[in-house]
């Protein structure tokens, strides 16, 4: 774990837990600055960009924070997004570069914008 954070973090500047949920074929283009909360779920073939957030977004009254985005497979998350909170983000999604998506997105969409709303 020491190893993989030296490497994997402080390195190359990208920040997903290994205990993260993540389907085959991911790919990472510029990966610097990229942060993943560990209860985010990813899909197979995504890819991500540099610069992005995906995580929680409020804390809750028990402590708690809420629920991770789950990422379906076949999206395309362009440079410097934040997806983040309890949503659902579908399979074959496009999601443009600068977007902030805050509500769940339906398959075979395009999102762009911020908020991110279907283009």
């Amino acid at each position: 774990m020491i190893l993989y954070r030296i490497i994997v973090e402080w390195i190359l500047c990208v920040e997903i837990p290994f205990r993260t949920k993540i389907g085959k074929s991911l790919r990472l283009y510029h990966g610097q600055s990229l942060v993943v909360n560990n209860e985010t779920i990813i899909g197979s073939n995504c890819t991500l960009r540099q610069s992005t957030t995906i995580g929680t977004n409020k804390k809750l009254s028990n402590g708690k924070w809420n629920k991770s985005p789950i990422i379906g497979d076949n999206v395309d998350v362009g440079a410097n997004c934040i997806i983040i909170g309890p949503i659902v983000i579908g399979d074959n999604v496009i999601i443009g570069a600068g977007s902030v998506v805050v509500k769940s997105v339906e398959s075979n969409t395009k999102v762009a914008g911020n908020p991110a709303k279907i283009i």
